[in-house]
């Protein structure tokens, strides 16, 4: 996709051009051209905020740092918290996916849930990036009841392990304004600075 091929069109447009922006803008399945950046962005900003929180309702479910429990119920461990955490997942996905098979947003055409189950084009993709996401998150809450969930949300790194995976191996970015490319490289050098920050308190916690 990132190389700009169209179905309607053999040729190749330059990487960093109009014209691959705009071949590259005929294959998404949610089209960029004509859309609501406030609504884009509201979206990306609410799914900012339930990332940003699932982690720490983990820590309150694990340690119970604001005492809900009554006197001798024990915490959960972090294998129970993790399996609820999968089952709401698995709920919310399987809800939206239905949801905008029938109403879809920014020009999707409408499709059926018969016609999801039929094709199977490029889902191995998508399992695998499920299975992925499940181990990571497993690891990632058994990491944070050992050294600190705060720790453990900064050794993911995602923004910076997603940006490096569009830089190399999808090839964002190239051709951009020399501005561009050095606002990138501060954001990625403060990200570093701030991974390396709560990697080092992680290290000086009490357990008294």
């Amino acid at each position: 996709m990132e190389n700009g091929a169209s179905a309607e069109c053999d040729t190749k447009a330059e990487a960093g051009t109009a014209e691959y922006l705009i071949e590259l803008e005929e294959r998404r399945s949610i089209k960029v051209f004509g859309s609501s950046t406030f609504i884009g962005l509201g979206i990306v900003f609410f799914s900012g905020v339930c990332f940003s929180l699932f982690s720490p309702a983990i820590n309150l479910a694990t340690n119970d740092q604001w005492h809900t429990l009554k006197d001798g119920v024990p915490h959960l461990v972090v294998y129970t918290a993790f399996f609820y955490f999968s089952i709401s997942c698995f709920v919310v996905g399987i809800g939206l996916n239905i949801l905008f098979l029938y109403r879809p947003m920014a020009g999707v055409p409408k499709s059926s849930f018969k016609a999801y189950l039929n094709d199977w084009e490029g889902r191995q993709w998508a399992l695998l990036a499920g299975f992925l996401c499940g181990f990571g998150n497993g690891f990632q809450f058994m990491g944070g009841q050992a050294a600190g969930y705060a720790a453990a949300d900064a050794v993911q790194a995602l923004p910076l392990v997603s940006t490096f995976w569009g830089i190399l191996l999808f090839g964002e970015y190239r051709k951009s304004s020399k501005k561009t490319y050095t606002l990138l490289v501060f954001m990625l050098l403060m990200f570093i600075a701030a991974v390396a920050t709560l990697m080092a308190s992680a290290g000086h916690r009490s357990t008294k």
